[in-house]
């Protein structure tokens, strides 16, 4: 019997811990702790797992820290940074101890440095503005995801991914360069695995593979562009792709599955939206199954921890009152069953995992 501690962001003003046990299935909400406004993305340091930050979404945007405790439960926040702009809906520690947050609300962003405690936060740092793409469109940057020594930027607005380097000290970051994306699909979340590149994109909600790009402007082919699209939807759907996972290989989960979420912002489906599985097979994409959830617009979802963990995937609706449910890896990671569901919170937006 393992327990974890899942901490758990939202459009609240708190954080919310609950306890998930893989004897018994069951998923229990804890409690809640007191944040700024709108901490709909959480994420752990890398390097201190007891640190965690989170987004304010608001105008003007903002970035907390907290320290976890056991059973999930936090103290702070210990410092609070303007984001440099408005609407952040996401942030990430990089190696370096400095946090990307970027701005959806006014197409900016900042890396901020974080002092030697990584509690507390750096004034030194620029803001960047990211290229206005031709009117009617905006700059919509969404995520910052570090490879090697540089942050990738998915900006939906632009339909492009910015390649951001360090332009000197900690907290001075330039746009270096870019990969260009199909036009209006909306790049919104990526990953990259074994030097892919596998982009979420949210208006087209397509799942697209490419190398990387040689920096700063190298060009590669889009190798696979597969639609996420669940078949045979509601007259009235519209869906929009979010998230995207896929887990290191292991013993028990040999392939690297790929995980997305389906958001569908129109008519419901009654089964609720899914979590398409797909596979890297030969040079493309494969779609290996659709997985209906019962949630109503999943924004954030997060594969459980190597070990114990990683049966599982914890998803819920940014919509609705389905909760957060449980859903556990199946057929090697073809298949994912639901084991457990908790409504007490009818929706949640991001999660954190702990061992307890």
């Amino acid at each position: 019997m393992v327990n974890f501690t899942i901490l758990a962001g939202g459009y609240t003003t708190f954080i919310a811990t609950y306890s998930f046990n893989t004897d018994d299935n069951s998923l229990t909400y804890l409690n809640q702790y007191t944040t700024g406004p709108n901490p709909s993305w959480i994420s752990a340091s890398v390097t201190n797992t007891s640190i965690l930050y989170a987004v304010n979404e608001n105008t003007p945007g903002a970035l907390q820290s907290f320290t976890v405790g056991p059973e999930g439960a936090l103290t702070g926040p210990y410092d609070t940074a303007y984001s440099g702009g408005d609407g952040p809906p996401y942030c990430a520690q990089l190696t370096t101890g400095q946090v990307g947050i970027m701005n959806y609300g006014s197409g900016t962003g900042r890396i901020i440095p974080t002092l030697e405690d990584q509690l507390y936060f750096s004034n030194d740092s620029t803001t960047i503005t990211f290229p206005s793409p031709p009117a009617p469109n905006v700059s919509l940057p969404h995520m910052a995801y570090q490879y090697g020594s540089e942050v990738f930027v998915p900006d939906k607005g632009n339909d492009k991914i910015w390649r951001l380097t360090q332009n000197g000290s900690a907290g001075d970051w330039k746009i270096q360069g870019l990969i260009e994306q199909p036009q209006y699909s909306g790049p919104r979340h990526i990953r990259i695995y074994q030097d892919m590149l596998y982009t979420v994109h949210e208006l087209a909600s397509t799942l697209t593979l490419q190398a990387v790009p040689s920096p700063p402007n190298g060009t590669t082919p889009i190798l696979a562009d597969l639609s996420m699209i669940p078949p045979n939807p509601p007259a009235g759907s519209v869906f929009a792709g979010a998230e995207i996972l896929i887990p290191e290989p292991t013993e028990n989960f040999p392939t690297p599955y790929i995980y997305t979420s389906n958001r569908n912002t129109g008519v419901q489906d009654s089964r609720g939206d899914t979590i398409a599985i797909f596979e890297h097979v030969g040079d493309g994409l494969q779609l290996v199954q659709q997985v209906y959830t019962g949630l109503d617009q999943i924004r954030g979802m997060m594969m459980g921890p190597a070990g114990a963990g990683e049966e599982y995937i914890v998803a819920a609706g940014y919509a609705g009152t389905a909760g957060v449910k449980m859903f556990r890896r199946t057929e090697g990671g073809r298949n994912l069953e639901q084991v457990a569901v908790n409504t007490e919170l009818p929706t949640r937006t991001s999660f954190v995992w702990y061992e307890s």
